[in-house]
């Protein structure tokens, strides 16, 4: 067996969403975390296709890079991407990051248990408790998150236009007739292209989120996020957890102080919560797992060198 390149990666999940951290960083001289960003989708465009692309990977995956700190307190600095290009933040990532590095040993673990990740949107600090060599939890604040508009008319429905990591147009699953539940899987998926076509309009709409609140007396809500390509995430997704936290605090269906749990379609949940510091802020608890420690190797003859993508 001949091979041509060989990579070594680990996969990690959080609620359900993959991530790749893939070991093989390419050699090239950069003086920033931004300078190495802006490169890669040059330096690093082929492997991005090959390591992301079926049969290797798939239209959900998530790649990340990991490098050393720029600054004395950062512990590790990365950068994100996915089949689009490169990603200036991926709050999901950054927790896969630390649950790798710790988990394998390349990260030194802390009596405090406070990490700095560094990534082209800046240090982002994680909480992790590690627990018998597993990290168990990790909580991470994610900012300032802000309803840009509300009623927003789109067809029979309306929605509100929230900015967390990216713009979100946010919609009530009771106004339109629809259940948020695995056998109603494919009835989603035809409502979310057709609102994603109509949406084609307002090009700063990265992504639509479906929000079921029918348990917020419970302090839960059920959602289905659908990205700008179509595709639906399959975690409840940090930043789509925060605008829903963001557009029920806004019209007072939930208080700061109070923690949300947001169950995704295919049952796995985030736990969020809000707390005042000047502006309202949010932090979300996930738990992410090692699902494997991967070795891909590009065979001369694969007649498939760049892969495959089918949504």
């Amino acid at each position: 067996m001949n091979f041509q390149k060989v990579y070594t990666a680990t996969d990690v999940h959080i609620a359900g969403e993959v991530f790749r951290i893939i070991d093989d960083v390419p050699f090239v001289q950069y003086g920033s975390l931004k300078e190495f960003d802006e490169q890669l989708p040059s330096v690093f465009l082929e492997e991005m296709a090959l390591l992301l692309n079926e049969p290797r990977g798939f239209a959900g995956i998530n790649g990340c890079l990991v490098v050393p700190p720029f600054t004395e307190s950062g512990d590790a600095a990365a950068v994100f991407f996915n089949h689009e290009g490169t990603l200036p933040i991926h709050y999901g990532g950054v927790i896969a990051v630390v649950t790798a590095l710790l988990e394998s040993g390349r990260l030194k673990e802390k009596t405090a248990g406070e990490y700095f990740i560094e990534t082209v949107q800046g240090v982002i600090p994680v909480i992790a408790v590690k627990e018998k060599e597993q990290v168990v939890s990790a909580r991470m604040a994610l900012g300032e998150c802000t309803v840009v508009k509300t009623d927003v008319p789109l067809l029979d429905a309306s929605y509100t236009v929230v900015q967390a990591d990216q713009r979100y147009a946010l919609f009530d699953n009771k106004a339109l007739g629809l259940k948020i539940e695995l056998s109603e899987l494919s009835t989603l998926k035809k409502w979310g292209k057709n609102t994603l076509q109509e949406l084609k309009t307002n090009p700063d709409i990265q992504g639509v989120i479906l929000m079921d609140d029918e348990a917020l007396v419970q302090g839960k809500i059920k959602t289905v996020t659908f990205r700008k390509d179509g595709w639906i995430v399959r975690s409840p997704g940090f930043g789509p957890t925060a605008a829903c936290f963001a557009s029920l605090l806004s019209r007072g269906g939930i208080e700061v102080d109070q923690t949300l749990l947001n169950e995704s379609v295919y049952g796995s949940f985030l736990e969020s919560k809000a707390h005042h510091d000047r502006k309202v802020q949010f932090a979300v608890n996930a738990r992410a797992f090692i699902t494997g420690l991967q070795t891909f190797v590009l065979d001369p003859t694969d007649p498939l060198p760049k892969g495959f993508l089918i949504k």
